[in-house]
């Protein structure tokens, strides 16, 4: 939806307006209540997962637990969706693929901290800590990496912070889906009760909303066209 940076807040406002005629009343309402839970102080970061199976998993994890953006980092491996896993959370989320070269971690770690994010990797280390007390003063991107090889060295190297999950058996190993479900479970319930401004701002809540309704909707691209052509008209009768 690159368009939408061509429009003006107001414009942003109206064209909403415009595609809510479009959807019922019942799941306008759901919009405007999940929107409010929605967060991007806390995203989450994906390097190179192969498996569709846990890929789509984690999608789903993040929209149950509120998460707008993931980062997918794509190498070696393409990043693949499972339909029946993912149960169509993709087209709530806000998804960053990161694939225009043969390695491509660095730009996505480049734009994580242009955009304030503390970047944590998950990977035992010598300075790591627990999810319970990893430091949420900041925005925090949490960094989850292939199934059995992990996370790349210059992933875990230019991380700002390290983390793992405390656990106590013999194989000390979980299923990425399951460590990503049980992370970010763990971090909205901080988020949620510590006095931490999780919330997305105004213009971000309008941005998103429109997202959701265009996916909604059939021919959603025909509708934002017609509604730009009616701006540029009305714009050279002014």
């Amino acid at each position: 939806m690159e368009f939408l940076n061509q429009l003006t807040k107001n414009q942003q406002l109206a064209f909403l307006e415009h595609l809510n005629q479009f959807v019922n009343t019942e799941r306008k309402k759901k919009f405007d209540k999940l929107v409010e839970l929605r967060t991007r102080y806390l995203t989450i970061v994906l390097e190179d997962i192969f498996q569709p199976h846990n890929a789509s998993a984690v999608l789903r994890s993040c929209d149950c637990f509120g998460i707008q953006d993931v980062h997918i980092i794509e190498n070696r491996n393409k990043y693949q969706v499972n339909r029946d896993v993912a149960l169509g959370s993709p087209k709530w989320l806000d998804l960053k693929r990161y694939n225009s070269s043969d390695f491509n971690t660095p730009e996505a770690y480049e734009v994580l901290k242009q955009r304030g994010y503390t970047i944590v990797a998950t990977s035992p280390h010598k300075n790591d800590c627990s999810i319970e007390e990893l430091p949420l003063d900041k925005p925090v991107a949490i960094v989850f990496g292939t199934e059995k090889v992990g996370l790349t060295q210059y992933a875990i190297n230019n991380a700002d912070a390290w983390v793992k999950i405390p656990m106590v058996g013999f194989t000390e190993s979980l299923n990425i889906s399951v460590s990503a479900a049980i992370t970010l479970y763990t971090l909205t319930q901080r988020l949620y009760n510590e006095n931490i401004p999780w919330q997305m701002n105004p213009s971000e809540k309008v941005e998103v909303l429109i997202h959701w309704a265009m996916n909604t909707l059939n021919k959603s691209e025909s509708v934002a066209r017609n509604f730009v052509n009616n701006l540029m008209q009305l714009s050279q009768q002014s």
